[in-house]
């Protein structure tokens, strides 16, 4: 098992846990600035969750 593909999984999961709570919240938005401002925190934070997530999975090599 290669430790830098799980992290990169587990990246990935939880960037995806994030941008669903961030379509959560704006689909439940009254456009209050608290609301705004947790929208922001959480997909950028599920983008680069994201985005690390799949480039680190994409850039390791298996190893047999």
């Amino acid at each position: 098992m290669n430790v830098k593909r799980i992290f990169g999984t587990i990246l990935t999961i939880l960037g995806i846990i994030g941008l669903i709570y961030a379509a959560v919240i704006f689909a439940g938005t009254n456009g209050q600035t608290r609301d705004i401002k947790g929208l922001t925190i959480y997909g950028v934070l599920g983008l680069v969750f994201f985005i690390s997530g799949i480039g680190l999975v994409k850039n390791t090599k298996d190893e047999a």
